[in-house]
């Protein structure tokens, strides 16, 4: 008993001595780097810096080209809204009903939403059928491949969680007279809280953290999204470095102040559907 609680202690300690190396050290490289000036910035060593520039640092970021940082956080704060509330409300209708109504279509509809998760994007036939319906560079084009995106995950997550839903309760609201609207949004939606915010805080920071999408989907300065501003610190001759990690530190915060204060709730929601009550 001894000897096992000291591995389980060692494990522990273990646990958290790679945790800190993993998250930590780098976000103390991050910050550290974001306060130097740009001379100091340039060796990219784990140092104190030298001289500390900041507020200056912060100002030279928010400022740059006409302000573009702040028209980019509400792109993408737009867009990150827009596509999470589109995912839950369709992903939530969708598990209920694969839940609840067995058919034989089932298989198909399994198959396709599994497709989701395998198949990988084809940049080059959505551009063209984007063009084709005219939401090419438009915020409700990339709203839609978004949601097109990350619907076969959120899909997932709220089957399972439905399963564990009590039949009992549709059949006393029907009894009740509530239609199938009613049924969902005044019974059943309200009982999927925990899984909500466990989607709601995980496609936040997908779509928030998205790279790829906004740059070919969404070209354009006025169209800019925070992930994209990082290419105005960095050249093919030289880069600023400082600015350059000021730039990912204020785009951290964000998601990483979201997995702080819902990170039980993000547990609670993956793992409410995987015992069946």
């Amino acid at each position: 008993m001894k000897r096992s609680r000291i591995a389980r202690i060692g494990g522990g300690v273990l646990a958290i001595a790679v945790s800190v190396v993993v998250f930590l050290v780098p976000f103390a490289f991050i910050l550290l780097t974001a306060g130097k000036t740009r001379q100091d910035a340039a060796l990219l060593d784990f140092s104190w810096p030298e001289q500390f520039a900041f507020v200056e640092n912060f100002l030279a970021v928010v400022q740059a080209r006409d302000y573009i940082l702040i028209t980019a956080f509400v792109n993408s704060f737009v867009l990150t809204v827009a596509s999470v509330a589109i995912m839950v409300t369709l992903a939530a209708m969708v598990g209920w009903v694969l839940q609840r109504r067995i058919s034989r279509w089932n298989g198909l509809i399994n198959f396709i939403v599994l497709s989701g998760l395998i198949i990988p994007p084809a940049v080059v036939p959505t551009v063209w059928v984007m063009q084709g319906l005219g939401l090419f560079k438009t915020l409700p084009g990339l709203t839609l491949i978004e949601v097109a995106f990350g619907l076969s995950f959120c899909v997932l997550l709220f089957r399972a969680f439905v399963s564990t839903i009590p039949r009992e309760l549709d059949e006393a609201a029907l009894l009740d007279g509530a239609g199938p609207i009613r049924l969902f949004f005044q019974v059943v939606f309200p009982l999927l809280r925990s899984v909500i915010v466990t989607v709601v805080v995980v496609q936040v920071v997908v779509v928030f953290n998205d790279f790829t999408n906004p740059l070919y989907f969404l070209p354009g300065d006025e169209n800019a999204t925070v992930q994209l501003t990082l290419y105005n610190f960095q050249g093919q001759f030289s880069t600023e470095w400082n600015l350059l990690f000021m730039d990912i530190l204020l785009i951290t915060i964000p998601p990483l102040v979201m997995y702080i204060f819902f990170n039980r709730q993000i547990v609670a929601g993956l793992t409410a559907g995987a015992v069946k009550g």
